[in-house]
């Protein structure tokens, strides 16, 4: 059996340092271990056999082979590469501290970034069919349930700033609504006819009902109980309402925040219209939901124009 080089005894080293040391855990050691398997491997093709010898071209050049991809291997996601980096990074650490290298090559090797998430957005038909689903019969439930939907989509309102507000949140006469974001922060939003017109319905028709079984409250949105509806009971209803509108696997938290942002997007509103709205700090958050509009504008483009396809 060859001995091992010395590139090889630098891995076992850190990988020994982390064990004894450390105290990493056996999954931790395992997946260094392969990991770093495949690094060397990547650097004995390139001709280097000792620590010394690496560059920080050699890190770079190792992480694009990753997210590339080779015979042996498929591409890596963004993530999983970032995880095998860490690997790398942490032995190159070791070395420069431990005086086998002079520098660290992998220091100034950034991660990959993972791409941009979009948000999932519902079309304006399927708002509908949701917000129509939660008005099942004329209970003070229901009221209650049409009011509150019709908020969260009409204001654009985080589930957690709805089920907050207070009765006087809300000023019916100028049709607007305060709602209290991250951190406390202030803002206030108009309210469209519908999320208003429902907003009465419920305040005038449902709420002295609900009211009268509790011990009295300002929180408009009210339970069974007469108290303030939680967090979690409030997306207990919106999941029962997508439920009935055959839109359950379409939904997630903040689905009709985003269809907000979306659709007013769409409609032709400036970002930075809709970053008031949204209570963004920064124009910077609001904006990836213009990659939703142009992923759009490329779905229309594609199904219409007669050179698209």
């Amino acid at each position: 059996m060859p001995a091992p080089s010395p590139l090889e005894r630098a891995v076992q080293g850190w990988l020994n340092h982390l064990e004894v040391e450390r105290g990493s855990s056996p999954h931790t050691l395992v997946s260094y271990r392969r990991d770093l398997a495949r690094y060397t491997a990547y650097l004995q093709v390139h001709g280097v056999r000792e620590p010394r010898a690496i560059t920080e071209a050699h890190v770079s050049g190792f992480l694009a082979s990753l997210r590339e991809g080779t015979a042996e291997h498929r591409p890596l996601a963004a993530s999983s590469a970032a995880r095998t980096l860490v690997a790398v990074r942490g032995l190159h650490r070791f070395l420069a501290l431990e005086g086998v290298v002079p520098t660290d090559a992998a220091g100034a090797v950034s991660p990959p970034r993972a791409p941009a998430r979009l948000p999932k957005a519902i079309g304006v038909a399927e708002v509908e069919r949701l917000l129509e689903a939660a008005s099942v019969g004329d209970t003070p439930a229901s009221l209650r349930d049409r009011a509150l939907l019709e908020l969260l989509y009409g204001a654009g309102a985080r589930i957690s700033e709805a089920v907050g507000l207070d009765v006087d949140d809300v000023d019916a006469e100028e049709g607007v609504v305060r709602l209290f974001g991250k951190g406390g922060k202030e803002r206030i939003v108009p309210l469209g006819s519908y999320a208003g017109d429902a907003l009465s319905a419920y305040l005038v028709r449902a709420r002295p009902v609900l009211a009268s079984k509790g011990k009295g409250t300002a929180a408009i949105f009210l339970n069974q109980r007469g108290g303030r509806l939680s967090r979690q009971s409030a997306w207990a209803v919106l999941r029962a309402a997508a439920d009935r509108a055959g839109l359950s696997g379409h939904l997630s938290p903040h689905t009709l925040r985003h269809s907000f942002a979306t659709h007013l997007l769409d409609g032709g509103a400036d970002v930075r219209v809709v970053q008031e709205l949204l209570g963004h700090a920064s124009v910077t958050t609001t904006q990836i939901y213009t990659l939703v509009t142009v992923q759009r504008l490329r779905e229309v483009y594609a199904q219409s124009h007669p050179r698209a396809r």
